[in-house]
């Protein structure tokens, strides 16, 4: 999150001497950042050093199960089909992948409270379909419901409590930072007037967990596909704390404001998040196009240079027959697609729409894993044909 935040007990000046009350020694300085030191970053202190690892366990390969890897077919995939699990991690349910990221569903009954987690290998951003609770991090607290995007940065060590046993995520885990559009920001970062949400809207971290134990704490690693077991010998959490730029945040869709015009915007008007490889788009309800003969329903486009991912969240989604929320499209790159037969027709004359969606485009083409045909409608590609 490109702008400056700090939590908690820091020294005054950084790298230098950050003394414990009583003269009981000094704090562990840790930087927490990305891209090489170019990248933004945290500076967080520690009551134990983070660096005590007292066993190397198990490592179980996590690597999605490829079934489809060169896509022509226009795909649905029933999303509230896939099996609920207990643990977090297991219930994540890899559908489609690339070498820039992997999109799934996961469907947790259980809060993730026995071990910690920690992904080495991308940033995460869940969107939160069902269920309400907090993510618990290093850095703080972040309560979460429905409609919330929580964005964490690659080697945050977290857990996630749910308030109940019905949760629906969607999950991206992404391979390169995910950051706020470049074009809504200015040159010093700051998201600028016409941006669709400003700063005032981010769910910090709050509630510093600062916990002074020793002992025998689990985290599972993941790193290169593979979940690395490792005992640590003091609690992961125990920040007394920490300033910087890199941290985990929140953001609800329901704070996402629409860009409107007299004809119908593209895509990128819905932009949300961007990464180097993929971005982010939030439909959410809106007035249509106000020209006197303005199409509402999208134009019929052509991907050549992106596979278009959406997930149905709710609402009447104008553009589509045969849709409800759990969905999930696929329109991959090299076809053209569109509003489905009479929905352009439909929309001529309507005043707003009330649908919520999450879109991801790709720059590079998707696969399908085993998971995702098992919950492919299988017709999907047809419905473009003459009613």
């Amino acid at each position: 999150m490109p702008f400056y935040y700090s939590l908690g007990r820091i020294p005054q000046k950084r790298h230098t001497q950050f003394e414990k009350p009583d003269a009981a020694g000094l704090y562990y300085e840790q930087l927490f950042g990305t891209i090489g030191f170019e990248g933004m970053s945290s500076l967080l202190y520690h009551v134990h050093r983070p660096t005590m690892v007292r066993e190397v366990r198990e490592s179980v390969d996590m690597s999605p199960k490829i079934a489809v890897d060169k896509n022509m077919l226009s795909r649905k995939l029933i999303g509230f089909s896939i099996p609920t699990a207990n643990d977090y991690l297991t219930s994540r349910i890899p559908l489609l992948v690339n070498n820039d990221l992997i999109f799934g569903l996961a469907a947790p009954q259980q809060s993730l409270s026995n071990y910690f987690y920690k992904n080495a290998d991308s940033d995460e951003m869940l969107f939160i379909h069902r269920g309400s609770g907090r993510l618990r991090t290093l850095f703080g607290t972040i309560p979460f419901q429905y409609g919330d995007y929580l964005i964490i940065p690659r080697g945050t060590i977290y857990q996630i409590e749910f308030d109940s046993t019905d949760n629906r995520l969607l999950y991206v885990e992404s391979h390169s930072p995910i950051y706020t559009p470049r074009r809504y920001r200015n040159q010093f970062g700051q998201l600028l007037e016409h941006s669709p949400y400003c700063e005032r809207d981010i769910i910090r971290p709050g509630s510093l967990e600062t916990h002074d134990e020793t002992g025998d704490f689990l985290i599972k690693i993941k790193k290169q596909g593979a979940l690395h077991s490792l005992v640590y010998a003091s609690h992961p959490f125990d920040v007394v704390g920490w300033d910087g730029y890199n941290f985990p945040y929140g953001f609800s869709i329901f704070n996402f404001e629409p860009i409107t015009g007299r004809v119908h915007q593209p895509p990128p008007v819905h932009q949300t998040f961007q990464t180097d490889s993929f971005v982010v788009c939030s439909f959410v309800p809106r007035l249509f196009d106000y020209h006197p003969k303005a199409i509402p329903a999208p134009y019929n486009h052509s991907n050549i240079d992106s596979d278009e991912v959406i997930y149905y969240v709710d609402g009447d989604f104008m553009s589509r027959n045969d849709i409800a929320a759990g969905h999930i499209t696929l329109h991959p790159g090299g076809i053209p697609h569109g509003p489905a037969p009479g929905a352009m027709e439909r929309s001529i004359g309507k005043k707003e729409t009330q649908e919520y969606a999450v879109m991801v485009d790709t720059f590079r083409p998707l696969m399908l894993t085993e998971q995702a045909l098992q919950i492919d409608d299988g017709n999907y590609y047809k419905s473009w044909l003459a009613l």
